[in-house]
């Protein structure tokens, strides 16, 4: 009898043992299950998290700036007014004007009353948390890390930066858009997000076909520099305590 390994070329394949009924069956029981976790997934995600004992502060900003630019400046500077005010703020954790937010809170905050939070996701090139995050959160995917900052912040602000920081964007004014979110400030500071929303007003509402609300442009609120920002939020935060206080 000859025991030998047959070749790779005449083990048994799929096709040749499997009818084509069976595969169909095989497949839809795959496609029912991976279904059945993401309703799992998707019934999770409808808790919300207890009311925060201080309002939540969302800076989305670039990661490539270093600390001698005037933005990073700009950017710590908004983030310490906003932890004078009481405000945790919450990042993505990493370098460049995320660190600047971070670490402007921790300077503001010698006492240790409110959170530097980072909420990352797993990069090749980009695995540090910057020396300013208090609290971090780790995940693998960017959906559940974008859903994460969505469950936790109270306003959000863009501040300038690339693909990523425009993804965040234009997340949280869609869901602001199809009312998932409700009456939380999404404040855009510089000109290239002012731009943005003139280029989808010009093609979405003003175009060729109506793409778009009217209504919908007016969602971002986007200022020239970060003192009409903290502005706009002193506001916000100043509602907040109100209704927390009832």
């Amino acid at each position: 009898m000859n025991d030998s390994p047959q070749p790779e070329s005449c083990a048994p394949k799929l096709s040749d043992t499997v009818s084509i009924s069976d595969q169909e069956a095989a497949f839809q029981v795959i496609q029912d299950a991976v279904l059945g976790l993401w309703s799992v997934v998707n019934n999770l995600t409808t808790i919300r998290p207890p009311k925060g004992e201080r309002y939540r502060v969302s800076i989305f900003g670039s990661a490539r700036l270093k600390p001698e630019s005037s933005l990073y400046e700009g950017v710590r500077h908004l983030a310490s007014e906003l932890t004078i005010m009481g405000c945790d703020i919450v990042t993505g954790g990493g370098p460049g004007l995320m660190q600047a937010a971070n670490e402007g809170s921790v300077n503001a905050d010698p006492t240790d009353i409110t959170k530097s939070i980072g909420i990352r996701v797993d990069l090749d090139y980009e695995q540090n948390v910057n020396p300013f995050v208090e609290q971090v959160y780790q995940h693998r995917t960017f959906f559940s890390r974008l859903h994460h900052f969505v469950l936790v912040s109270d306003a959000f602000v863009v501040v300038p930066g690339g693909v990523g920081t425009a993804l965040e964007a234009l997340m949280i004014w869609q869901l602001l858009q199809v009312r998932k979110l409700h009456d939380t400030p999404l404040i855009m500071v510089g000109s290239m997000w002012s731009d943005l929303v003139d280029w989808a007003e010009k093609n979405m509402v003003n175009g060729e076909f109506p793409l778009a609300d009217p209504i919908d442009m007016k969602i971002p609120r986007c200022v020239d520099n970060f003192e009409e920002a903290v502005a706009l939020l002193r506001e916000s935060h100043a509602a907040w305590k109100g209704c927390n206080e009832v």
